[in-house]
This record gives structure tokens, C-alpha cells and sequence, in this order.
């Protein structure tokens, strides 16, 4: 066993009580390029490994300190448990960095095959991967993590997948509670149940994918029992939501200065919230009324036309910084964070009476929605959007575009004098 190192800053609980709480944890070095960090938290502390290799740093969540729990080895560790897991976290990113796969240590199981295909995907760029490794963790792993990739049955994967698709639904918890919270599905809203069976079949292709991955990498004798596990039918019909201007304006009034900056910016562009946080002064191209994604989901760069409205904000939001600087930053200059747009976002809806609350996934659905009811071609707006083709937008707003049959519908059929108060107008 390797030997633990000291710190008499945070190797005890009592020395870590009289350290100051800040979110830059507080670094040991292990050895060359490795270290362990303590990140002093309200309610207690975590334990952080860190990488450095010639490109970046890659970092890994330990778990939590024993500052107010003894450790137990699995959800709670002593400073000497925590070293013993960052070690095992450096070896296996130092083999994935170097191209090699794990050295076998038994069995090939599905657990195995989910942290592979998610590290493939890692190394690739693959946008999607944490999310990913999250619900993979939550879902997959505990039912089938265990079970040998050759003894997976067809019969096992769909007895899984329906069982997903009953389970109450997972919500956003504290990491410092001490369970998940769900909420339970009511089988009579069938919009519900949509909704479940829609999230059971992404985890599905999640699973699907992993075991594909193995199989190509000849790990897996056969692909047969996933190929003959389907989908749930029409659980993934297009539900759009999108907001009315009044709307827009309403929830644009009610948010934060700074937070209303890219509000608006999404609300113009139609970008996802992480790309309007990567966006810098130099990607607005003042001359051109547009800015450059460089960095999107699909991998490829973009540039989106800005309308009269857009090129005000952005040239307002530019004026007089420096091409490196973000677009858009918090109230104190500092970055957006990755979960930072959720709070502040659902307190502005609620101040606006926005219910369901507000995402940005809306703002979204409310740039491309507008747009296809303008009469915007499908092929633009899957571009603006940043979609590969225009399956996932017609899919999402075709109905929404005029179209030769509604307009034919509309001015054929006859009013048959059957609707009640004809002359009364709805307030919106």
C-alpha cells in the first residue's frame, strides 16, 4: 500500500473545523500532478482528486468528509480512505489518457460496459457525458451494474426498462441529503406516463449504446438480447412549450439585472445556456449582425443571424471590453456556472406567473416556435438551432409553420354559426 500522506491542516477533524469555508478546496500534493483537496462547505466538508496531464486537469468527486459522521469507507471517508480513493482514480485516468482499457479483473459486467462506452465518449469530445453518467448511476447501474455482459437476457433488459418506466420520478436533491427525493407518477395523466415511459426509453439508448460499444470492442459474444428490446411507442411525441411575447416580457422584467442579460440573449439567439456562457466579445460580429458558436452539442461551430433587437443587446453587451471577455457574467464578473441558471430562473417565473416555470430549454422551444410561425423555413431554423438536419425540427415545430393545408382548411370550410358568443374577444 502506498504511503499516506500528512497534512496537519486537514488530515483530522479538528483541524479541519478551524479552516474557513471556500469553494477552491484546500490541496495536498499526492505526487507529481496529482493531488487531494478539501472543499469546506455550510454543512460540512468533500474530498477532491485532481489530474494534471499536458493538455488539462481532470478532476473526480471523492465523497464526504467525516467531519460530522465517522467514515465508513463508502459514503463518508477519513483523510488516509480518501487518498486510497483518489490513487485508484489516478491510475484508471492515467491507463484511459494512455489508450488503455482496464485490466480485467473478472467477469465483464454491465457496470463495465457503461464506464467504458461513458470514458470513449469523454475522450471523443462527446457533449452529453456528465448527464449521462448521471442518470446511468441512478438508474442503470443499481439494477444491472452487477450482471455479467454474457449472461444479460432480453427478458432481464425489458423487465429493467419497464420498471424505469414505473418508478416515481427523481428530483433535484441537496448533497447533503441524506436520500434521493421522488415523486410518485400518477398512472391517470397520461402525460405523466408519457413523460416516464420517455425518460425510460433515453435510458434505454443509453444502455444500448454502452452494450454496442463492448460488442464492437469484442467484449461481448453476441448483441442479440439488446436488439430485440424495443422502445416505447409514441412516448416521445413532440410536447412544445413556448412563451407569448407578453410572456417573454414579463419574465425578462422580473429577473435579475445580470441574469437578464442572458435571458435575453436566449431569448434572440436561441442558443443553449452553455453556449451563451462560452460566447465572448469576439464572437459578436458587429458588421454581420451575428455571433459564432464555436462550441455546441452536435461538435460543430455555428454562426447564428442576430435580428434588429439582438444586434442592440449584443453591441450594448459588448461595448467597450475586451475580445477575450464573456459576453455574459454574473453580477460579481464571474463566470456562469454549469446549474447556476435553475434558481434564478424559477423565482422569475414565479414572480411572472409563468406556470410551469420557465428553462432555457423553453426559451429555446420559444426562438425556433416564433420563427416556424412566422413562416421561417425549416432548413433555417435547424440551422440557427445548430441541428444536424431538419428531422429533429420538423419533428418539434412543422406543425407549427403555415402550411398549404391549414390555409386550405381555413378558407374552405364555412362557419356553421354553432359557437355560442361569437362576438365575445378572450383577454389574454
Amino acid at each position: 500500500m502506498a504511503r499516506t500522506v500528512r497534512n496537519a491542516k486537514i488530515d483530522s477533524r479538528s483541524a479541519r473545523a478551524k479552516l474557513a469555508e471556500r469553494r477552491e478546496p484546500y490541496w495536498t500534493v499526492i505526487s507529481a500532478g496529482c493531488a487531494i483537496g478539501y472543499r469546506k462547505g455550510a454543512k460540512g466538508g468533500t474530498w477532491v482528486a485532481r489530474m494534471r496531464d499536458e493538455a488539462k486537469q481532470h478532476y473526480e468527486a471523492l465523497g464526504a468528509a467525516d467531519d460530522s459522521r465517522d467514515p465508513d469507507g463508502l459514503t463518508v471517508f477519513s483523510f488516509s480512505q480518501a487518498q486510497e480513493r483518489a490513487r485508484d482514480f489516478f491510475t484508471r485516468k492515467a491507463r484511459e489518457l494512455a489508450g488503455h482499457a482496464e485490466p480485467s479483473q473478472g467477469p465483464y459486467t454491465v457496470s463495465a460496459a457503461v464506464s467504458d462506452y461513458l470514458a470513449a465518449r469523454e475522450r471523443r469530445g462527446s457533449k452529453g457525458v456528465r448527464a449521462d453518467r448521471y442518470a446511468a448511476n441512478a438508474r442503470i447501474i443499481p439494477e444491472l451494474g452487477s450482471i455479467e455482459v454474457a449472461k444479460l437476457t432480453a427478458k432481464r433488459i425489458r423487465d429493467w426498462h419497464h420498471k424505469v418506466a414505473e418508478a416515481p420520478k427523481l428530483l433535484r436533491t441537496g448533497k447533503d441529503a441524506a436520500a434521493q427525493k421522488t415523486a410518485p407518477v400518477d398512472s391517470r395523466d397520461s402525460e405523466a406516463v408519457r413523460a416516464r415511459r420517455s425518460t425510460a426509453n433515453r435510458l434505454l439508448t443509453v444502455l444500448k449504446a454502452a452494450l454496442n460499444h463492448a460488442f464492437h470492442e469484442g467484449k461481448a459474444a453476441s448483441d442479440e438480447p439488446w436488439r430485440k428490446v424495443k422502445p416505447y411507442r409514441e412516448a416521445d411525441a413532440a410536447v412544445v412549450r413556448y412563451l407569448s411575447a407578453l410572456e417573454c416580457l414579463r419574465l425578462v422584467n422580473t429577473c435579475e439585472p445580470a441574469f437578464r442579460n442572458i435571458v435575453r440573449g436566449a431569448l434572440v439567439t436561441g442558443c443553449r445556456y452553455g453556449e451563451l456562457t462560452r460566447l465572448k466579445v469576439t464572437d459578436f460580429n458587429r458588421d454581420a449582425g451575428t455571433v459564432a458558436v464555436r462550441q455546441s452539442k452536435a461538435g460543430k461551430p455555428r454562426h447564428v443571424a442576430l435580428n434588429t433587437e439582438g444586434q442592440q443587446l449584443f453591441s450594448a453587451l459588448t461595448a467597450g471590453r475586451g475580445p477575450r471577455d464573456l459576453i455574459f457574467t454574473r453580477a460579481d464578473g464571474d463566470a456562469w456556472g454549469v446549474s447556476h441558471q435553475q434558481r434564478p430562473l424559477i423565482e422569475a417565473s414565479e414572480r411572472a406567473k409563468l406556470d410551469p416555470p420557465a428553462t432555457f430549454h423553453i426559451l429555446r422551444h420559444t426562438y425556433a416556435s416564433i420563427l416556424a410561425m412566422r413562416g421561417a423555413p425549416m432548413g433555417v431554423i435547424a440551422a440557427q438551432l445548430g441541428h444536424a438536419d431538419t428531422r429533429m425540427t420538423e419533428k418539434h415545430y412543422a406543425h407549427l409553420a403555415p402550411s398549404y393545408v391549414a390555409d386550405t382548411v381555413r378558407s374552405a370550410l364555412p362557419a356553421y354559426g354553432i359557437v355560442d358568443g361569437a362576438a365575445v374577444v378572450a383577454m389574454r
